[in-house]
């Protein structure tokens, strides 16, 4: 059965900063949240402990050529839930998630489902390393995925200055800006799906708790934890972390 969800978009007066996301914050004094804690929140749809990465002010590589796709700036502020639920991928340890779609996006749940259980799917995504496993759910998962509007995406992101143009990861909610799912950054040129699949992985790997780094090497592929929305430091670009 297909629900909807409604998240309380509520303002946070606290600044929490742990590596994670594309996002940028200026935080008054970093707090750092354990993993496990944040884990045992997933089913909380409210946003109260942010735990997601801090950014300098750089600018965004974005496409210059919008698609066909018109992506309104706001949405519905509800979600609806990707039916049903797929195998396990992979072995190790299992992240049970979540797929869902800000009413007002010209997108349907299920499809983008079928895009991040494709990509999550992929030999040379997470679970690649024999460490991870996933399986989508509709019911309670440990990470939400939402597809969100740019300023809905602000406001699930916050204290993180997403500005409208890039996604997060924050606390149990991974969003994606829908914007950026429709359009890509210009170094993945005019293969949005490439796109697609790096920010899923750069986002389910904060999930994981990984951090960012750096490009290892002028000319060599890119680090899927490298925030290649910003840039790609003389890397190419490489949406996988098993290429």
């Amino acid at each position: 059965m297909r629900r909807l969800h409604r998240l309380e978009l509520v303002g946070v007066s606290i600044a929490l900063v742990v590596p994670g996301c594309d996002g940028s914050t200026e935080p008054s004094a970093p707090v750092s949240t354990p993993t496990s804690t944040r884990l045992a929140e997933a089913a909380r749809p409210a946003v109260t402990r942010p735990s997601s990465t801090a950014r300098t002010s750089a600018p965004v590589a974005v496409s210059p050529v919008p698609t066909a796709v018109e992506i309104p700036a706001q949405g519905t502020g509800s979600f609806a839930v990707a039916a049903g639920e797929g195998p396990q991928l992979g072995s190790g340890r299992l992240l049970r998630y979540t797929v869902e779609v800000e009413g007002g996006l010209p997108y349907a749940a299920a499809g983008i489902a079928l895009a991040v259980d494709a990509t999550l799917a992929d030999p040379r995504s997470w679970i690649g390393g024999g460490e991870y496993a996933f399986q989508r759910t509709d019911g309670d998962g440990d990470v939400r995925v939402l597809l969100a509007s740019p300023a809905t995406t602000d406001q699930l992101c916050a204290p993180l200055r997403t500005r409208g143009e890039v996604s997060c990861r924050n606390g149990d909610l991974v969003v994606i800006n829908a914007r950026r799912w429709a359009y890509g950054i210009e170094a993945y040129g005019d293969d949005p799906a490439a796109y697609q699949q790096y920010v899923v992985n750069h986002e389910m790997g904060h999930a994981l708790g990984l951090g960012h780094v750096g490009c290892p090497g002028t000319g060599e592929a890119a680090p899927v934890m490298l925030q290649q929305t910003y840039g790609l430091q003389g890397c190419t670009p490489n949406p996988w972390p098993y290429p």
